[in-house]
């Protein structure tokens, strides 16, 4: 009798195994950004796969354990993406294997989400084609009415979330993704219309990007200001008000560890043009230089925020009297001022209604305009239209210049903010290949 229990104990344990871990892929989902294609599968359970690449033709093999494919793939559109054709099969009794047959090379990534509010559990494969990089823009960036060739201030333009990641949602169904983006595409097209401004937007389609991708994105086209845009949401659907938030004390320091741990593995400098890198100083010496560097972004963000903060409270309800200071992950470049502005509550009725306006995010964006035209008419970088044009716009007079030194300045962030080199800053000053530099001291800006 004891036997008998013991073996029906075995199957029962053996029969909850398969059916409690069985999967069904339910649906497939594709995002198609400029530089990569990500495909989502939409699981009923969670699990473990493996994924691995064929030659001749070229193939991306996912094998994913105790599963069935259920999914319709008749509206998924592939003429975009780097897949030619999506086939599943039984890899054995109880395995799936799946093959993306695709039109050329890829580097593939593949890991798996937890259920959030929206979606249950995926399976996310992640297809980069190196040829689609995008293009870094040249700080020597000119436009039809830059007629001296001087370089425009470039502005990235970052719209949260995007993608399988729909940020904070509506009542309606309003999604921050889609607010933001909106609001984004509206800043772009003011900033496009302003005489020496370069806008860049980090996305700008339906498409996710990591936090740090965002920021290094800006990094890569030399950006002079970073600003990310967002929709709150709270489970209290009373609560609302715009806020403008800047990096905190807190925040800097964390990032300032993080370079600092990694600065002999990376190719990251500071300053952007006319950069520095950390990987040959001392300890003592980087962190002098991040500290200076993330000083002088840090006070630019918070002139420009409160600016901003100003003029969104003309016409919005503000969260709070005051920018506000957080450790957010795309405010931490420790060179270029960012600024993060969340437009309301998506998930106030009254506000959802008026992000999803369009005239309400024309008056937004224009509100962030005004915050980031104001402070570079007032500041420009020496050697930029702006700076051309508050020298009085006369062609035949020499932009150089000087500079006088004030607190939390580096000859890198001068040289960046100037688009110059070091080693030409250095030269026009008699510096040698001293970096020493103190409040106060002028410094002469070469015109090359």
């Amino acid at each position: 009798m004891l036997r008998v229990v013991r073996l029906s104990l075995v199957f029962v344990c053996t029969l909850l195994s398969a059916v409690v871990g069985a999967a069904d892929v339910k649906n497939v989902r594709l995002w198609i950004a400029p530089d990569h294609a990500r495909l989502v599968f939409d699981l009923s359970e969670s699990a473990d796969h493996k994924l691995f690449t064929l030659k001749n033709p070229d193939r991306i093999v996912l094998d994913v354990d105790n599963a069935k494919f259920k999914a319709d793939l008749n509206q998924l559109n592939l003429t975009k993406s780097p897949v030619q054709r999506i086939r599943s099969g039984a890899k054995d009794k109880n395995d799936l294997r799946i093959v993306l047959d695709l039109k050329s090379d890829v580097r593939a990534k593949s890991f798996a989400l937890s259920p959030n509010d929206k979606y249950g559990h995926r399976l996310v494969v992640d297809l980069y084609q190196p040829e689609k990089v995008a293009q870094t823009v040249k700080r020597a960036t000119t436009t039809a009415n830059n007629p001296d060739k001087l370089r425009n201030v470039v502005i990235a333009i970052d719209a949260g979330h995007g993608g399988d990641d729909p940020g904070a949602v509506g009542p309606r169904g309003e999604r921050e993704k889609d607010v933001v983006l909106g609001i984004a595409r509206e800043l772009k097209k003011l900033l496009q219309k302003e005489p020496g401004f370069t806008p860049q937007l980090t996305r700008d389609g339906d498409y996710y990007i990591s936090l740090r991708s965002r920021t290094s994105r800006a990094r890569k086209n030399n950006a002079d200001m970073f600003v990310s845009i967002h929709a709150d949401g709270f489970k209290d659907k009373r609560a609302k008000g715009a806020s403008v938030w800047v990096l905190s004390p807190r925040g800097a320091s964390s990032e300032m560890g993080r370079w600092l741990a990694k600065r002999e593995n990376s190719t990251d400098l500071i300053g952007g043009v006319g950069s520095v890198s950390l990987e040959d100083k001392d300890d003592v010496l980087a962190k002098v230089l991040l500290d200076m560097s993330m000083t002088a972004s840090r006070s630019d963000s918070r002139v420009i925020a409160e600016t901003v903060h100003k003029n969104m409270s003309r016409f919005a309800k503000m969260h709070k009297k005051r920018v506000e200071q957080a450790g957010f992950v795309v405010l931490k470049s420790p060179d270029i001022p960012s600024i993060l502005v969340e437009t309301g509550f998506i998930t106030n009725p009254d506000e959802a209604r008026k992000l999803k306006s369009k005239s309400y995010q024309k008056k937004m964006a224009q509100a962030i305009f005004a915050g980031i035209k104001a402070h570079f008419v007032a500041k420009p970088p020496a050697l930029t239209y702006l700076a051309w044009q508050k020298q009085g716009g006369n062609k035949g007079k020499s932009v150089a210049g000087k500079y006088k030194v004030v607190r939390g300045d580096t000859l890198s962030v001068i040289a960046r903010r100037n688009g110059i080199s070091m080693a030409a800053l250095r030269k026009a000053n008699g510096l040698k290949n001293a970096d020493h530099i103190r409040i106060g001291q002028v410094l002469q800006i070469p015109t090359s």
